[in-house]
Parts: C-alpha cells; structure tokens; sequence
C-alpha cells in the first residue's frame, strides 16, 4: 500500500501521513516468519507398565516444552483409539510414529530399557539424519 502525503482534495496533510505511516509500519508481515520451536520426538516404553509408562512420557514432554521444543510422543495418545495388544494395530500405530518422526530434528531416548519399538524409533532416526540424544531418569543427557 502507497502511502500519500497528501489527502483526497490534493492538499498536503502531514498528520495523516505520519499516523498511516505507523499504522502500516506496525501491520504484522507476511514474509515475517514467527519462531515456531523445533520439534523433538520422545521415544521411551510404553508396553508392559503402560499406566506408568505414559505418565513418564507425559513428564519427558514437559521437559522438552521447559527447553523450547515443541514434543511429539505418539505412545501418549495413539493408544487412545489404537489396541497395543493387537498385532496389526500395534504395527500401524508404530508406522504413524516414525512418519512423524521424519519431521522431527531431533530423537530423545528416555529410560534405561531400549524395547523393540524404540530400537525401530532410533534406527530410523539415524538413518534419516536425525540426531539421537539419550537421558537418564535425572534428565540428564548420556551417551550411549
């Protein structure tokens, strides 16, 4: 939008000019991208304790949003509307899960058992690129 100094009759009007100035310079813009956190994928057990299980990676999800991560945890609400205990939906629920991590930066390992889903989870990170990051029950980051 071009801004005139001057009004509708040709004359020329300074205070108009100056406030629809600051009105356009304060518009948000679209070529102006907000910071959207990177996402992380929390990979930790879900078979077995599966009460405890989720509630851990509820807690881990919390520790990644504290450090400016935006946290995807599949096993925290697939199997919402998804049986674990059958075979056929347990393997689509783990396929949605490594989609998901495709548009993940980085893989955080939680726990001090890798069960077979995780070690799907981890593999797919590592051979797409992604970075692999592992903590110990103290948040604190290992190595493996």
């Amino acid at each position: 939008m071009s801004i005139s100094k001057r009004n509708n009759e040709g004359y020329y009007d300074p205070t108009a000019y100056e406030a629809l100035s600051a009105v356009e310079r304060d518009k948000p813009r679209k070529d102006k991208v907000k910071h959207t956190p990177p996402m992380v994928y929390i990979c930790s057990p879900y078979r077995g304790d599966t009460e405890n299980n989720t509630q851990n990676a509820l807690r881990y999800c919390r520790f990644a949003v504290e450090r400016g991560y935006f946290p995807l945890a599949p096993h925290c609400y697939l199997p919402l509307f998804m049986d674990d205990n059958i075979p056929a939906e347990r393997e689509l629920a783990l396929s949605f899960g490594l989609r998901l991590l495709n548009g993940c930066r980085e893989l955080w390992v939680f726990g001090d058992v890798i069960s077979e889903g995780m070690k799907r989870e981890i593999d797919k990170a590592r051979s797409n690129g992604i970075t692999v990051k592992y903590y110990n029950h103290k948040f604190e980051e290992v190595h493996s």
